[in-house]
């Protein structure tokens, strides 16, 4: 049956087996023996065949048996990209099943961290109960701290059936656990999955509802993360929680913890502080107070780990007061170089300081790509305009990597320097990055 194939094809990703069947007359919505393909290439994130089947005219709120849609399949399998699109093409993000399930209370109980944030900025309805009675907060809480593990084998509950267990990074940075069971003899198999993104899921959806949560509660779930998610996705959301509360008990809380004799919470203080109390238009009243208890710690930290948070803290702080701590952390010995270092010392850099213009200028050669493009950024973004400045961006011309040239075409131009349309051209014709191609076609346009 065509209707089979499309789902099949629409399963596996197959664009090509798609178009082809959908070009000899295949219903997108034509349901198969195993449900419709939108639903199919939701479960599994295959966003170009998602596309393929709503251009083909497919109902984005279609649904199979038991109420389920594209939505939910997304979200059930923590699909976030998959999610976007069907978002983006109209899908209902409340829209329950038979059983009362929500797409957002199928992401928490997933913890697809991804999925979640999806749904939170579409408006997804935080209070709304799934079947159980069980809303997504409680869902997420309830599965913070569990042994994943060990929960997915009870999922699937075959004593004398062999497991494997694999742990991978899901695309939204939260690790991903997934347990294969199959019975001694070959014949049955089933797997099941989660994410380990509870602890994020749940900071968001307490933010998204106005919840308050303890302070030492929010900090034990950074801490718990911090070598859990592939960049920190957990820490990072709960210090941002932190950090926009910008009252006198989080303040003083998140000072304790920068004194603190464990060198995780000092991490972890640092990086709440650094945006602390900054509002949306750059006000940062808290400055007088955060300023000299990071210089502090630039003289006294030892750990380099803590050492790296302080150091993009002074620069969050964008004062030039912090330029000679700055310049003290660069210069130690055995100080290994990162992107932290040029955005810092950019940030607190002043107009005609020859030491650290100098410094900014050597990082645009560094032989790291990323310095080398955050260096470039921040001497293309410096007050000052001299010929040395003008020479150094002219020199990344023709770099290699083309965020880097596009950052240099900036700071040219921004200087009434033609030699700009050198470095937009050679963007424009060689990258396909969409960053450097905007960069260079905002930079063309000012040209």
């Amino acid at each position: 049956m065509r209707e089979e194939e499309l789902y099949q094809a629409a399963l596996k990703g197959d664009l090509e087996a798609v178009g082809a069947l959908l070009a000899a007359g295949a219903g997108p919505d034509e349901s198969g023996p195993d449900g419709l393909p939108l639903c199919a290439a939701a479960a599994w994130d295959r966003v170009a065949v998602i596309e393929a089947l709503l251009a083909a005219g497919a109902d984005v709120n279609a649904k199979e048996s038991g109420g389920w849609h594209a939505l939910l399949w997304a979200s059930a399998n923590g699909s976030a990209a998959a999610a976007h699109a069907l978002i983006a093409a109209g899908a209902e993000v409340d829209a329950a099943n038979e059983d009362g399930d929500t797409p957002l209370t199928l992401a928490a109980r997933r913890g697809a961290l991804g999925v979640v944030r999806a749904l939170l900025d579409a408006g997804a309805d935080v209070e709304k109960y799934d079947g159980d009675g069980d809303g997504p907060h409680d869902i997420a809480i309830d599965w913070v701290g569990v042994h994943l593990e060990s929960a997915l084998l009870e999922q699937i509950g075959q004593e004398d059936w062999e497991y494997v267990v694999t742990r991978q990074y899901a695309k939204d940075g939260t690790e991903l656990v997934t347990v294969t069971g199959r019975a001694a003899d070959g014949g049955e198999s089933e797997q099941v999955q989660a994410q380990r993104g509870h602890a994020a899921v749940a900071t968001l959806l307490e933010n998204a509802a106005g919840t308050y949560t303890r302070i030492e509660e929010l900090v034990s779930r950074a801490l718990a993360h911090r070598d859990t998610d592939e960049d920190a996705e957990t820490w990072w959301i709960v210090a941002d929680t932190l950090a926009k509360r910008a009252d006198e008990e989080t303040y003083e809380a998140l000072a304790r913890l920068c004194v603190s004799e464990d060198a995780r919470e000092r991490e972890f203080g640092v990086d709440a502080l650094a945006q602390f109390g900054v509002t949306e238009d750059g006000e940062n009243p808290f400055l007088e107070r955060k300023l000299p208890l990071l210089q502090r710690m630039a003289t006294t930290e030892g750990n380099p780990t803590v050492l790296r948070s302080v150091l993009s803290a002074l620069g969050h702080q964008g004062d030039h007061r912090a330029l000679p701590q700055v310049l003290e952390i660069l210069g130690r010995e055995g100080h290994k170089r990162t992107m932290t270092d040029p955005i810092a010392l950019a940030d607190v850099l002043p107009p005609g300081h020859a030491e650290g213009l100098a410094l900014l200028i050597g990082m645009t050669t560094d032989e790291d790509d990323e310095v080398r493009d955050w260096a470039t950024a921040g001497l293309a973004s410096h007050d000052a305009d001299t010929p040395q400045i003008r020479e150094a961006l002219a020199a990344r011309l023709d770099d290699t990597d083309l965020r880097t040239v596009a950052e240099a075409a900036r700071g040219l131009a921004a200087r009434g320097d033609r030699r700009a349309e050198q470095g937009v051209k050679r963007v424009l014709a060689d990258s396909d990055d969409d960053y450097a191609r905007e960069m260079a076609e905002e930079t063309s346009a000012k040209l």
